[in-house]
């Protein structure tokens, strides 16, 4: 499968690039910084320089066209609300409404824990932004007909993968970066996967196994 992953120098991006190309997909990385592209490339994916914030429609569709699926792992990182709105709400609904025009079908959106319209976040919290944008664009993929699986990896951690995780679990804990690659990895060419909100912690069941619908 050819694949575009949005937010290809992130932490977890860095971890699911060479997780992906082993897999034997194709994997193209979307980073903003020329001077990431031999760390990106070092995993085994090609890098495409581009700045998602300033990206018109037809930007978008050049960008995507090609691919069999989009990987969102994007993020505005915090700053300022203006940023995190562009990125993370109006940038994904542009990637997917691109994603849509160019017959990227799948697409696997990195969400988070608790993510939707009843978010419980106070307007007068910094993480308002990101909880509003994330509900917005994950309402407008799962409304739109894209192939979608979003993730909802609780707190993420730097601590090393295990290859396990709960998917079952009704209150968010924490879990690896590593193992949130590894469950991009494992979703994303998994039919039974699609059409699902899967939110997860550090857990004890096998990925392959807890993603697999009850």
């Amino acid at each position: 499968m050819k694949i575009t992953l949005i937010g290809g120098h992130g932490k977890v991006a860095l971890l699911a690039e060479p997780l992906l190309v082993q897999a034997g997909h194709e994997v193209r990385a979307v980073i903003r910084n020329p001077e990431h592209v031999a760390e990106v490339e070092a995993t085994g994916a090609s890098a495409e320089v581009a700045d998602i914030q300033t990206l018109d429609q037809a930007g978008w569709e050049e960008l995507l066209r090609g691919s069999d699926a989009v990987v969102w792992s994007a993020g505005a990182g915090g700053g300022s609300p203006e940023r995190t709105y562009a990125v993370d709400r109006d940038g994904a609904i542009a990637s997917m409404r691109a994603a849509e025009q160019v017959g990227a079908t799948r697409y696997v959106m990195v969400s988070y824990f608790g993510a939707g319209p009843d978010h419980g976040i106070d307007p007068s919290e910094g993480f308002f932004a990101y909880a509003e944008s994330k509900a917005q664009a994950d309402a407008f993929l799962q409304e739109s007909g894209l192939d979608w699986t979003i993730l909802g990896p609780s707190g993420l951690t730097l601590e090393p993968g295990t290859g396990t995780i709960d998917a079952a679990a009704s209150e968010a804990g924490q879990v690896s970066r590593a193992d949130v690659a590894a469950v991009i990895a494992e979703v994303v060419g998994r039919e039974d996967t699609r059409g699902r909100f899967i939110a997860f912690n550090d857990g004890d069941t096998p990925i392959a196994e807890a993603v697999t619908p009850a």
